[in-house]
């Protein structure tokens, strides 16, 4: 017998029956040199929590009773999840047992074959701290109308083990044949698309910013974005976009680029749209005010105390562009609780019950204005409980 000892390894060793129980003590562990090399392999990274691994190797069996041992001694492994399957001679090889050894990192497969022979297996296990970052560089042509998108894999290995070879896999794209080390960090570019049309987007949301910005004594600008759909249309559309940091820079026209911005994004789905914030733009001015604000159907208690009421108001916002091109503003209007919109001049999308989303599409040097006409029904009088 040789105790072998591995510091960061993944040890798969093979023990005959029969052979050596007569020398060693039935409680004692027997680990032989047999050791399967990895064969190939297989690293998963669906989920961002946790690594799947799938990794095959060859095992020569005996007939009979054969103990496999499974070590993973500083290695960052759910025990839980270790999976044996065997794909040679599924009917005539049969796993009959699983023990773990107290106190460590190891587990010890019994494994029953009809005959003596190579028998291929497949181990899956899920690995903690490999984990995997995506980013994009977007680069914008001058005008601001297309822009070319690179999107890079970072493969962070802290796990505790050494793959030479490996089948890297995302839940798209293509399969990455590369080999990571313990304590390795690799960049891989998975996904690179030219001339895909933006729309350039300015938001103005009226919960975050002020509505006369005459009145705010720093300059207020307004958010812009640029709008990519992921779709077959526009040379994306195949897969779903993971989330991740966004760096996008604009072509200067004299070879070079300069830096637009820096965001991040959440999973986009095919058919939805990614937005990259790219800064703040005073080249669109929203000054919004309430124009009226008036108690009605006024319902009273017994004592007369006003205990609801339906409140009627009217919001007119100008809009004005200052830019020598054509502008599309996305403005975001709130109206709490329960409302119904007496008049509006402007067509709106409801995202929820209390957000309304316009899109207005502003000329070169125009100007427009948003009216909203509408009753909030149902309000409840604060009463001073010092005055009951």
């Amino acid at each position: 017998m040789i105790s072998l000892f591995f510091k960061r390894r993944i040890c798969l060793i093979l023990v005959l029956a029969g052979l050596i129980t007569a020398v060693l003590p039935a409680e004692a562990r027997i680990k032989l040199v047999a050791l399967p090399e990895r064969g190939e392999t297989i690293i998963r990274l669906d989920n961002p929590n946790a690594t799947l691994i799938e990794e095959e190797r060859v095992l020569t069996l005996q007939k009979g009773i054969n103990k496999v041992d499974f070590s993973w001694r500083g290695v960052s492994i759910d025990a839980d999840s270790i999976r044996l399957v065997v794909l040679s001679h599924p009917a005539d090889v049969t796993l009959l047992n699983v023990s773990y050894p107290p106190n460590e990192a190891a587990l010890v497969w019994e494994i029953n074959s009809k005959q003596a022979w190579e028998e291929k297996i497949r181990i899956s296990y899920l690995l903690y701290n490999i984990d995997r970052l995506i980013t994009y560089k977007a680069v914008a042509d001058k005008e601001e109308t297309s822009l070319d998108l690179k999107s890079f894999l970072v493969l962070r290995n802290f796990s505790g083990e050494d793959f030479e070879k490996a089948r890297i896999l995302l839940d798209y794209g293509e399969a990455f044949e590369r080999g990571t080390r313990h304590e390795e960090t690799k960049q891989l570019l998975f996904l690179k698309a030219g001339k895909l049309p933006i729309e350039k987007v300015w938001t103005f949301d009226a919960a975050l910013k002020p509505w006369d910005p005459k009145k705010v004594a720093e300059n207020v600008g307004i958010p812009v974005s640029y709008r990519i759909e992921n779709s077959e249309k526009s040379g994306l559309g195949k897969f779903a976009l993971w989330g991740g940091k966004v760096r996008v820079f604009q072509q200067d026209g004299h070879g070079s680029t300069i830096v637009l911005g820096e965001d991040s994004t959440g999973l986009v789905p095919v058919g939805e749209k990614m937005e990259v914030y790219i800064g703040d733009s005073r080249d669109i001015v929203v000054t919004q005010r309430k124009m009226r604000e008036k108690k009605i159907n006024i319902r009273r208690n017994n004592s007369e105390r006003i205990v609801l009421y339906d409140q009627e108001e009217l919001i007119k916002a100008e809009i004005e562009n200052f830019k020598d091109k054509p502008a599309v503003l996305t403005m975001i209007q709130h109206i709490p609780g329960q409302w119904d919109m007496k008049e509006c001049n402007m067509k709106y999308t409801r995202k929820d019950f209390d957000t309304l989303e316009f899109r207005i599409e502003l000329p070169a040097h125009g100007k427009k204005e948003l009216i909203m006409h509408y009753y909030r029904r149902n309000l409840g009088h604060k009463v001073n409980p010092h005055l009951r």
